[in-house]
């Protein structure tokens, strides 16, 4: 299949037609509308400050259905434990950047540049990306980003500066989500730390009519107004 040019027009080709490697379109921006779009349709922007703004359907997809996260003995006495308090969107900006700033055993560098930096930061004023943060006493140890739309979270990436931060925050957002009655978390891309939490791999095609009908619930937009817990 051929790597699609996006024109100014904001359009997306299928995500049927994506490469082997997920690899879809190359080009256009990173406004509002655009990301919108893209996500809805199952696409979303990956790409480093060497390249141009690449987009990726990736097949197979990994998810999260909410009712199917698992929690280990130690995870679970940890938040038992009120090691870390939680909140939701409270401070998106810092959540981004300290994302970009860890280091991933699998990517060198970052793929989380500027433009994206202030591309989400957008998304998060418009009331459409959300952060859930793991705090020790006043200082920020672990996070997580992604965007809601109708009943499916996109996760984007999360951070940890002590151990578990992440995976406590995770679990409170899927737990969150599930009261919400959200119908999946998708997950992008495979990874040993989503899988152990009880993300599992599905064709593309079955994601895309997952999303569709969970996209007809109305978007809760605005901010995650979420009392902390412990």
């Amino acid at each position: 299949m051929p790597v699609f040019r996006l024109p100014d027009e904001i359009v997306f080709p299928s995500p049927e037609l994506a490469e082997e490697d997920g690899l879809l379109a190359v080009g256009g921006d990173l406004s509002v509308e655009r990301l919108l779009l893209a996500y809805s349709m199952g696409i979303f922007p990956w790409y480093s400050d060497e390249s141009p703004i690449l987009w990726w359907s990736p097949d197979p997809r990994l998810v999260l259905v909410p009712g199917d996260l698992r929690v280990s003995r130690s995870l679970r006495q940890t938040i038992n434990k009120g090691t870390y308090r939680t909140t939701f969107d409270k401070v998106f900006e810092r959540v981004i950047r300290n994302c970009a700033e860890s280091p991933r055993k699998d990517e060198p560098g970052t793929w989380i540049t500027d433009e994206m930096i202030e591309a989400y930061c957008r998304l998060h004023e418009k009331g459409f990306a959300h952060s859930v943060e793991s705090w020790a006493g006043g200082e920020l140890a672990g996070g997580l980003y992604g965007v809601a739309l109708g009943g499916v979270f996109y996760g984007e990436s999360m951070f940890a500066r002590k151990s578990d931060a992440s995976k406590v925050a995770f679990v409170k957002l899927v737990q969150q989500l599930a009261e919400w009655k959200f119908r999946v978390i998708d997950c992008q891309v495979t990874t040993g730390h989503l899988m152990s939490l009880g993300a599992k791999e599905v064709p593309r095609s079955e994601f895309l009519k997952i999303m569709k009908k969970a996209l007809k619930v109305r978007t809760p937009r605005g901010k995650w107004d979420v009392v902390n817990s412990e």
